[in-house]
């Protein structure tokens, strides 16, 4: 059941509650649907679609209007506004006939599903003629659904770059879900943003340090513990004992954390040093005591990422030395890793791979930990997220509509009710125009009249969203690309 100290009335944008005035006389149905809209030159050709069910389960679900709600919005509204313009008696009729519950229906993608940018998510429309100005008085709150799934999907695509270096430089997935850690809970704009971002990022992997998102997959997801840390180091615990007692500090972290891995940044003053002659000498004996299971995960965090850490990577094995794995790279011994957290994106993380491959370096001897690049430094235009209205009813007869602005035709929208199915090619399209089959249809009834007919646990989300096969083998993969291009291109969607 939604929040009850929630007003759901005052959450859409201002120009929302003068809409029941505009819609043509006798109108009685508006349907509208959210969608990533394709865009040429993007580097994110599909999408993961996660978060309608927190946004549901915490604002829309249950009785959300009551007569103190109604008696709120008015005088706010009315100060807002200089004028009365807020529709009293249409939301006092949803509180009589429907006990507060919005009579809206939501058919969506499952949770967890990879969908070819352009096609339709979600469909929103009312279930009573009454109340045809609510599907797009919700647009509002559920457009913000682009923030987890923007999330989800760079997640995602980290994963694809960290499974095509680790295959290829030890031949397996082992440990993949640890391998990009979530550093961004201080970097993000609110409470809520780390719980949406943090769990989105928990669809892909296990290793997060955003306690906000676990307890959100706790909470609204149903998994008791989705992601995993281990004790770490910050600058002020090494520093605050003094630039000559760095060793003293590195030691008392080991002490500390005797059993279990341990992380410590190592950058205070001098990397190289810190690596060659506090770790790599004076406490070289109690590194090489530890075990795989308590291995000691050195983290630089400044210079460039790339070159920074090959050499600290070189220092490490003139100290420590290696071996080599099945596939003939070069590895660490196991009590010790490295974790690189500054400057990490998409981008820089596939460069930092492809030069330790280069090098002869497996991608078994990092980790990385990504913040601001995966939870803040993207926008509603990162994947192009919309929302239209694409079909109405009025005096008993149904229209398909539409946009075609003359000045940009990438913002076309869709006509008509919506379905979504995979074709006899393989591949997922959008049918228009109500032309779809119901037994083919892909989206799923989610939410009808203030109840949630749906839900997901994080688990089954994830096994939706896990990579396949041909993500992970690069040369599949472009292939793949290629013939979605030429579909798209061809018309098929």
């Amino acid at each position: 059941m939604a929040a009850q100290d929630f007003n759901f009335l005052l959450a859409t944008d201002s120009y929302k509650i003068t809409h029941y005035k505009q819609y043509p006389p006798n109108i009685s149905k508006v349907y509208a649907y959210f969608e990533c809209r394709r865009k040429k030159g993007s580097q994110f050709s599909e999408v993961v679609f996660f978060g309608l069910q927190y946004l549901l389960k915490k604002y829309l679900t249950g009785p959300v209007v009551t007569e103190e709600k109604i008696q709120e919005a008015k005088i706010f509204y009315q100060m807002h506004f200089k004028q009365a313009v807020f529709d009293e008696e249409g939301w006092r009729k949803v509180l009589e006939k429907h006990d507060g519950r919005l009579p809206i229906r939501i058919k969506a993608v499952p949770e967890g599903r990879i969908i070819p940018r352009g096609n339709v998510l979600f469909t929103v429309e009312n279930t009573d003629p009454s109340f045809y100005w609510l599907t797009n008085y919700i647009e509002t709150m559920l457009v913000q659904m682009w923030y987890p799934i923007t999330v989800a999907t760079i997640s995602r695509e980290f994963k694809k770059i960290l499974a095509k270096h680790l295959k290829a430089t030890s031949g397996s997935l082992e440990g993949l879900d640890l391998k990009l850690h979530d550093f961004g809970y201080r970097g993000v704009s609110s409470q809520e943003s780390a719980a949406l971002g943090g769990a989105a990022h928990l669809v892909n992997f296990c290793s997060t340090d955003t306690v906000a998102g676990l307890l959100m997959a706790q909470r609204y997801y149903g998994c008791p513990m989705a992601g995993f840390s281990i004790p770490a180091a910050e600058h002020s615990t090494i520093i605050s004992w003094g630039k000559n007692m760095e060793k003293d500090a590195f030691e008392r972290v080991l002490d500390q954390f005797s059993s279990g891995p341990v992380s410590v940044v190592s950058d205070s003053y001098d990397i190289f040093n810190a690596c060659k002659h506090i770790w790599g000498d004076k406490l070289k004996e109690r590194v090489m005591e530890r075990s795989q299971d308590s291995c000691l995960v050195i983290r630089p965090d400044s210079g460039d990422p790339a070159e920074t850490l090959i050499e600290v990577i070189k220092i490490l094995e003139e100290c420590f030395g290696c071996s080599l794995n099945s596939m003939g790279y070069k590895v660490l011994p196991s009590y010790l890793r490295i974790i690189q957290g500054d400057g990490i994106d998409l981008s820089s993380v596939d460069e930092i791979l492809q030069k330790l491959s280069d090098e002869g370096w497996s991608a078994e001897n990092v980790f990385f930990g990504c913040g601001s690049a995966l939870l803040q430094k993207l926008n509603r235009d990162t994947l192009s997220c919309a929302f239209k209205c694409s079909y109405v009813e009025t005096n008993g007869k149904g229209m398909d509509v539409y946009k075609q602005p003359v000045t940009d035709p990438s913002k076309g929208s869709k006509k008509g009710r919506l379905s979504l199915r995979r074709n006899s090619d393989g591949f997922i399209e959008t049918v228009e125009s109500g032309a779809g089959k119901p037994e083919e249809d892909l989206l799923v009834t989610v939410f009808e009249n203030g109840n949630l007919l749906q839900e997901y646990s994080l688990e089954e989300i994830r096994k939706k969203a896990r990579l396949q096969d041909e993500e992970i083998n690069s040369t599949l993969h472009n292939h793949k690309e290629e013939l979605l291009h030429n579909h798209i291109i061809n018309g098929i969607y």
